[in-house]
């Protein structure tokens, strides 16, 4: 009998040991992960779209691979109006380039999307926010969705990292219909676009310039709640 109590205790000891380790090391992981961060689109070459070309100015899929995504992050197109930036967790809507039936409260549209370009010249810089943790998509719907068809698309799987941030975490309900999402309050959109800074970490540095995004149609903003501590100067 005194044997069977002096191995229960034993028992006991090493579960304990156990829950304090597998503690330390959760409170470890909370402490380390990592910051938020921006992450420009295509790195140099932007969100850009040639039509004499039929090509876009980057492989996203292959820049999507070389990055690691965390909810609270900002993705940043560096682009124009000849290009649109649809985000969504819809894959349906991702696979056929199309969003014009996605009513998803999940579902945005920046830029205006028009088509037509020949060139990169830039115009706008727009500010995306992860707030949904797993899969992602982003693609181009302009020309009739043929500037995703021609690779202007990619996926991202959006890690918990350290949750999002309280200014992220409780967003004002989208309206519905497919809109314009807006820039992130606290940040400046001015004439020219210009996206004051923050306090954030990321990997783009310098100034970006554009004119403010537009919906097709219409300009629409919608009040997300987001604010500018997770953005750096563009």
């Amino acid at each position: 009998m005194a044997r069977l109590l002096r191995s229960a205790a034993a028992v006991a000891v090493v579960a304990a040991i156990v829950l304090a380790c597998t503690a330390a090391v959760q409170g470890a992981d909370d402490s380390e992960a990592p910051a938020y961060r921006n992450h420009t689109v295509g790195g140099a070459a932007g969100w850009f779209f040639n039509t004499k070309t039929n090509a876009s100015s980057g492989n996203y899929s292959s820049w999507a691979n070389g990055e690691t995504f965390y909810l609270g992050d900002y993705l940043i197109f560096k682009t124009n109006d000849n290009s649109s930036v649809v985000h969504t967790t819809n894959a349906t809507s991702y696979d056929l380039c199309d969003a014009s039936e996605d009513e998803s409260p999940e579902t945005f549209i920046y830029g205006g999307g028009g088509g037509g370009g020949g060139g990169a010249e830039e115009g706008d810089t727009v500010a995306v926010p992860l707030t949904v943790e797993g899969a992602n998509y982003f693609f181009s719907e302009a020309d009739g969705g043929a500037q995703c068809q021609q690779g202007m698309r990619f996926e991202i799987k959006v890690a918990h990292g350290q949750g999002l941030p309280p200014s992220l975490a409780h967003p004002s309900p989208a309206p519905k219909g497919r809109v314009l999402a807006p820039p992130p309050d606290g940040t400046a959109f001015s004439g020219t676009g210009t996206v004051e800074p923050g306090n954030g970490a990321g990997d783009n540095g310098g100034e970006g310039t554009g004119g403010a995004p537009r919906a097709a149609g219409a300009f629409l903003w919608v009040a997300l709640g987001v604010a500018s501590a997770v953005l750096v100067p563009l």
